[in-house]
């Protein structure tokens, strides 16, 4: 599976690209609790398995059974996301005491901010995990595979050929429409509409490609040999889902009429 370099990268680059993008909004706070979660902290549970296997049978059980329950995107969050969240935010408020650590917003983060940074750091940990460990055989990413047609060459139905279009054809006809020039525009409307209509094309999507291979019988290809229903459902949960985590934990934009408690 990805080492500490990897996970390490991926969360710190994203957590940069979102300062950059924000103005400051999501801060080097964010970025470093967000990547210190994304690369130790499901992995803290196998840190405990070594641990205990130096201190003894009895520890090493111990360190095993907690390496079961940690090294998960759910259990991860639900065990440690408050003990986590109340710590992160002590750091964060020592840190901008000892002025170790810069933030835009001149506040430390709330327990708020610091369970969603938690939430996104896990779940950007087995994006990586999943696509790249245990030789490609994970159950999730082999799962990923079983969404697709590899039995022989997939047959072309015509009633796929015209869902898959339309909804197709519907996902850019409606951005044209949605971000069409105006008088008056707001970006921000504009990009919330969008929004809303890819995550209804894609739920269609998802439920169309689910019909073929889950309810009928015999299962018939949802869209050729794609897995396409896999790749729908690993995206947005293990890459978009952390990163709207990473947004809404973002600090306020008016800083002084609206600081976070901590």
């Amino acid at each position: 599976m990805p080492g500490p370099g990897p996970h390490l990268m991926y969360t710190m680059t994203s957590g940069l690209a979102l300062t950059t993008l924000t103005s400051g909004r999501f801060s080097p706070h964010h970025t470093l609790i967000y990547t210190v979660n994304a690369f130790f902290g499901p992995d803290i549970g196998s840190f405990s398995e070594w641990l205990g296997s130096i201190l003894g049978s009895s520890f090493q059980l111990l360190g095993s059974s907690i390496a079961d329950y940690i090294h998960d995107p759910f259990y991860y969050i639900l065990i440690l996301g408050l003990p986590l969240c109340v710590l992160y935010t002590w750091v964060s408020k020592i840190l901008l005491q000892r002025k170790l650590l810069d933030s835009a917003s001149g506040v430390p983060l709330s327990r708020r901010q610091c369970f969603l940074l938690v939430s996104a750091g896990s779940f950007s940990h087995f994006f990586l995990d999943h696509l790249f460990e245990e030789n490609g055989q994970s159950t999730v990413y082999t799962w990923i595979l079983s969404t697709g047609w590899w039995k022989n060459r997939a047959p072309v139905n015509p009633d796929a050929v015209f869902v898959v279009g339309f909804l197709c054809t519907c996902l850019i006809g409606g951005f044209i429409y949605l971000n069409r020039v105006r008088p008056t525009k707001s970006t921000r409307i504009q990009s919330y509409k969008s929004l809303k209509l890819v995550l209804i094309i894609a739920s269609l999507y998802c439920v169309w490609c689910g019909s073929q291979i889950y309810m009928v019988n015999p299962r018939r290809p949802a869209v050729g040999e794609e897995a396409d229903l896999g790749v729908l459902v690993f995206l947005a949960t293990y890459f978009f889902l952390p990163h709207w985590f990473c947004i809404m934990s973002m600090n306020p934009k008016d800083h002084n009429l609206e600081q976070l408690p901590v």
